[in-house]
């Protein structure tokens, strides 16, 4: 007669994983407060842990191969209908790859994915989407406002993993969607779904149906308030791809963002319009954050920025005004905040514009994050046209990384940029001088040295 399973109580830390005999006050590897919750794990019996452990994909019996032999012929990117998303994902999706979409509450996540659930179903064959937080019908009707079609593709709500697990078996689909990873369970643990060991062990089984069956799986993550996604770090090494949301939900467009892939590049991003039918993909992202520039105005640059593969013009705003405090504020929406204080303080030393008294918002029109160090030109052109209230020429596109020093210095992929410049009707781009390309016709080129010489540069434009 087989004994019944034993448990231990331990305590879990919600934000990292780490696991303690009593409860803390404060996780010691994260240091986060009041994150630890009670959960009961089984007690691994003796028979259990006889005998050879199954590897990842089960017991295959099979054998190291030579590197050369190995047959990568079915690892071809099959197309999602979804240009952005193909474009994100590195080309395509990889049969048998796991992919973990994140972002805030209510802004588009499952939305996207019902449309890439719809177009797999018609273009690759049975698709299951399984919904832990609405009913079937609630999934319909956002698939009729949407105009989706239904061919090929199979509604679910469940949150138990066995269950699901029993009807992929049947219906063996080609790809799995589960939304989200967060509602979903396994009997085999007695704690609450979205606990840390239930995540662990929901993804873990999710893992080895993905590897050992080639059925791509896509699974929505919920996000913390501190924006990033909910659950153990581990979920996200064990799945292939991780893609973030962008973008405010009262915008019209959304950006999804990849942190994470395996099968492509890190920070391609894709640009999506939300209407009323759903996600529409953006072929020109730089026509789109361009749109409401308003010309002529002082604290106004377009800077030539790349994401990814992709080139981007965006609008750099910047407001200086006399503060009204003792110390003036510096605040930066879209830029790190700390480059921008560090770019005020080259101003005033490199430049000679007392911003000391001066109050200085700085912020990336349309919503957009850029991290990329080639925006400093930018930033430093539309603090210093707002201070001087002199506007910058309508047509001049700037990049460019700015040092300490006051010196421009050099970024990657000019070309690339200058051309983007090019296609959208600018005339004229002020850049590194050790940058210019000498194959690029349809614009002035003007490298500059120092961040003194571009403003002077842009005075005389």
């Amino acid at each position: 007669m087989a004994s019944s399973p034993k448990f231990k109580t331990v305590f879990g830390c919600q934000a990292c994983g780490f696991e303690s005999s009593k409860w803390l006050g404060r996780c010691p590897d994260c240091g986060e407060w009041n994150s630890f919750v009670e959960e009961r794990q089984e007690v691994p019996t003796a028979a259990a842990a006889k005998g050879r452990p199954m590897g990842l994909l089960g017991d295959t019996g099979g054998r190291p191969k030579p590197y050369d032999v190995v047959d990568s012929a079915d690892t071809a990117r099959v197309p999602s209908g979804i240009d952005e998303f193909d474009r994100v994902l590195g080309g395509g999706i990889v049969p048998g790859s796991m992919v973990l979409i994140g972002g805030a509450p209510g802004i588009g996540k499952s939305t996207l994915l019902a449309q890439v659930a719809s177009q797999l179903g018609t273009r690759v064959g049975t698709v299951l989407y399984v919904s832990g937080e609405e009913s079937e019908k609630q999934v319909k009707m956002r698939g009729e406002r949407l105009g989706l079609k239904g061919t090929g593709l199979y509604l679910m709500a469940e949150t138990s993993l066995e269950r699901i697990l029993e009807h992929v078996d049947q219906l063996k689909p080609a790809a799995l969607v589960v939304d989200s990873v967060q509602t979903v369970f396994s009997s085999r643990f007695p704690s609450a779904p979205g606990s840390i060991s239930q995540v662990r062990e929901v993804a873990t089984q999710l893992l080895m149906l993905a590897k050992g069956r080639g059925v791509t799986t896509f699974l929505i993550g919920h996000v913390t308030k501190d924006g990033a996604l909910a659950g153990p770090k581990s979920l996200e090494h064990i799945v292939d791809t991780v893609l973030y949301f962008e973008g405010e939900r009262h915008q019209h467009h959304r950006i999804v963002r990849a942190v994470k892939n395996r099968f492509g590049a890190v920070s391609e991003l894709g640009v999506f319009e939300m209407t009323g039918t759903g996600l529409q993909a953006v072929g020109n992202p730089s026509a789109l954050f361009l749109s409401e520039r308003l010309a002529g105005s002082p604290g106004s640059a377009v800077v030539a920025t790349v994401e990814g593969s992709r080139p981007m013009l965006v609008e750099i705003q910047a407001l200086v005004s006399p503060t009204s405090f003792g110390n003036p504020r510096r605040m930066a929406i879209g830029l790190d905040v700390n480059r921008t204080t560090l770019l005020m303080a080259v101003l005033e030393k490199r430049v000679g514009l007392q911003l000391l008294g001066d109050d200085v918002f700085v912020s990336v029109a349309g919503g957009l994050e850029v991290a990329e160090p080639a925006a400093d030109l930018g930033v430093a052109a539309a603090v210093a046209s707002s201070f001087r209230n002199r506007p910058l020429p309508a047509r001049t596109v700037v990049f460019g990384e700015v040092g300490l020093g006051g010196e421009v210095r050099g970024t990657g992929q000019a070309a690339l940029r200058v051309r983007e410049a090019a296609q959208m009707g600018f005339t004229r781009c002020i850049m590194p001088a050790r940058n210019v390309p000498d194959d690029v016709e349809g614009i002035e080129l003007v490298g500059v040295g120092t961040l003194e010489e571009a403003l002077a540069r842009l005075e005389t434009a």
